[in-house]
């Protein structure tokens, strides 16, 4: 489990890829720090396993489903990437509980400045859509941020100036693919309100039964 509050900004050093999916190897700092083998960390909000490390680097592979649902595919080496560590037991939870399993991406369609915060607005599918709610979380390249406006085909956040400091989302160019994962407790609330039991118990009760018992 992660909160979406980015610990490092790091930099992608190199990507091996095979027909459908990769192994990355990237610059970092922080992260790194007391870092083993098999270590969580979410890279753009995506959930990877530490494979390798060395002082300044650590590896990554990374599956055909991840490479398929992300924007993992698109990067290059010199690309910028949000890092954070798993979360710890007794950690403050600053942002909001992200699993770094991600629902899927949208596409950055819009900054607008407003004081000293920047509205930015991000289109998406209406699978995803359908989770988001004003003032809900949402996780956006592994960053927790407040929804501020949701409407059929697009949602709205507003980024202050240490969000925009220590993450990469507005050094992005309009039209980039940034991995969303939506709040899960709607996920869940939804999956247990659709769900229907596939072995229904059958009623004992026939003739038989009626005129054992003196009804018929």
């Amino acid at each position: 489990m992660f909160t979406g509050l980015v610990e490092e900004i790091g930099m992608i050093q190199s990507v091996s890829k095979n027909t459908k999916s990769a192994k990355i190897v990237i610059n970092a700092e922080k992260v790194l720090e007391g870092v083993a083998l098999g270590d969580s960390i979410a890279t753009n909000g995506v959930c990877l396993t530490v494979t390798d490390f060395t002082t300044h680097t650590f590896s990554v592979d990374v599956m055909a489903e991840t490479m398929r649902r992300s924007n993992l595919k698109n990067l290059v080496p010199g690309n910028k990437v949000n890092l954070e560590r798993a979360l710890k037991l007794g950690d403050r939870l600053g942002g909001h509980l992200v699993s770094g399993h991600i629902d899927g991406t949208g596409i950055l369609k819009d900054f607008k400045k407003e004081d000293n915060a920047i509205w930015v607005s991000i289109a998406a599918p209406s699978t995803i859509l359908k989770y988001i709610i004003q003032k809900g979380s949402i996780t956006i390249d592994g960053i927790s941020l407040t929804v501020a406006y949701v409407d059929d085909t697009l949602f709205k956040v507003s980024i202050i100036p240490h969000t925009k400091d220590v993450t990469t989302l507005l050094s992005k160019n309009i039209g980039t693919l940034v991995n969303l994962e939506c709040d899960m407790i709607g996920k869940y609330v939804e999956k247990l309100l659709s769900f229907k039991s596939e072995s229904i118990e059958k009623s004992n009760i026939d003739m038989n039964f009626l005129s054992e018992h003196g009804f018929v």
